[in-house]
């Protein structure tokens, strides 16, 4: 990383015998400030893929301070840029495979998408299919494009709301995992009523943006046997919300807090409770 020197010298005149210096520091040595200059290449910002040059040079190129003094005037703009940025990006992440649709179909179509966010897809009857750790992944699932997927695990991945088209035609999909999805909300679980035929384990568990409209909308998946509604900050009441869920849904097997979490028992049964002997 290339680094900017800027030289700063303090410098007294000394005059006559008995003056006081002109200058209210004295500095033996010169101040040397030292900071980095990002001199990597950018995408989308122009002028930032060469090093600062060095005092004395005539090479091209732009600081990152020029940069962001160019195009903004105040930190609460940068904000607003780096806002956008994110956007695009998820929405580039999201965006449907209509050339992998029409040619192999929507199993392929859903597989490629789920592989891309850097999940993981099982068809009926083969094995996992996953990315490296440089988010390759074979494309033999191409060659089989009737076979239909029957598990999605895209956790941690950027989905949301648009980008369940691709998994929504998955008409034979038992198992779907995405915990940790951070932009995963309310309305993500209200489109997943095509499901409901086939659909028979949701994990939601970790995912910020879900509270109890959400899971209210889970009430059309009746062929459900296994839930997983844990670690939803956006629950206020976890313990009542998996009573509720659990009546919703009586031949699902709900995983989550435990029920007593948020119920809000009053001091006297908490020291009953605590003080009442197990029977022997």
């Amino acid at each position: 990383m290339g680094k900017l020197l800027i030289f700063m010298e303090n410098q007294r005149e000394v005059g006559g015998e008995g003056q006081e210096p002109k200058d209210e520091y004295e500095c033996s040595k010169p101040l040397h400030l030292m900071a980095p200059v990002w001199n990597r290449d950018t995408r989308g910002i122009h002028g930032l893929s060469k090093a600062v040059a060095p005092e004395g040079s005539r090479r091209k190129g732009r600081s990152l301070l020029q940069f962001l003094a160019d195009h903004f005037y105040d930190v609460q703009a940068l904000r607003e840029y780096l806002l956008r940025k994110q956007v695009l990006k998820v929405h580039q992440k999201n965006r449907p495979f209509t050339h992998i649709k029409e040619r192999f179909g929507p199993h392929a179509a859903g597989a490629y998408f789920i592989l891309k966010q850097g999940g993981a897809v099982k068809f009926q009857g083969k094995e996992w299919i996953r990315p490296n750790t440089r988010g390759r992944f074979s494309l033999d699932f191409l060659t089989f494009p009737e076979v239909p997927v029957e598990a999605v695990d895209a956790s941690g991945s950027a989905i949301n709301y648009h980008g369940l088209d691709n998994l929504l035609a998955l008409k034979e999909l038992q198992s779907l995992w995405l915990r940790r999805c951070p932009h995963v909300d309310d309305w993500c679980l209200s489109r997943l009523h095509p499901l409901a035929n086939s659909l028979q384990e949701l994990s939601l568990a970790g995912c910020p943006r879900i509270s109890e409209r959400g899971l209210a909308c889970l009430h059309h998946l009746q062929n459900l046997r296994r839930l997983d509604i844990s670690d939803l900050p956006a629950v206020s009441n976890p313990g009542l919300t998996q009573i509720l869920v659990e009546e919703m849904l009586p031949n699902c097997e709900v995983l989550g807090a435990d029920w007593t979490q948020g119920l809000g028992l009053g001091p006297e049964e908490q020291s009953q409770d605590a003080a009442s002997p197990i029977p022997a």
